[in-house]
């Protein structure tokens, strides 16, 4: 028998709005189930130049990241477990967070930018992609009633 493609998931969160969005467009697909999303935060370290927020305050970052996405599913079966690395390749790190977690697969919304911002600091989508030998889902970002934009303006109201 073949295992479930979400049976254990890792999910890449870069910010708060990623985490959002994330969260809703997975939540459908592994709504009352007994599965484990795995949430990957990775803090990139720059080769040589300096950074502009300190560990500490990038560890902080993370945790609110983290939180969001264990809040989308708050009240579901759903185990979040939170995984926070370092790297200088963000696909390469997020790829042996899936390894190192025993995911049967990693899933992620696709985050804006343009070709050329892309093309000049580098394609992480396009490199998890090409790159992971774990499967790899790419979710529709959500639109509409439900979506990350509605949920962050009704938490405004």
């Amino acid at each position: 028998m073949t295992e479930p493609l979400f049976r254990r998931i890792v999910v890449p969160i870069a910010n708060r709005d990623d985490a959002t969005a994330t969260a809703t467009a997975l939540r459908p697909h592994v709504a009352g189930t007994d599965r484990t999303v795995i949430v990957v935060h990775v803090i990139e370290k720059s080769s040589g130049a300096p950074d502009k927020a300190s560990v500490e305050q990038r560890k902080r970052y993370a945790e609110d990241v983290f939180a969001i996405v264990s809040d989308g599913f708050d009240d579901s079966r759903i185990s979040i477990e939170t995984d926070l690395r370092y790297g200088t390749d963000i696909a390469t790190a997020i790829i042996d967070a899936a390894h190192d977690g025993g995911a049967s697969a990693i899933a992620f919304t696709p985050r804006g930018g343009s070709r050329w911002r892309k093309l000049l600091t580098g394609d992480v989508s396009h490199n998890l992609i090409e790159d992971s030998d774990i499967p790899v889902l790419v979710l529709p970002r959500p639109t509409g009633e439900g979506s990350a934009s509605e949920i962050r303006r009704n938490a405004r109201d």
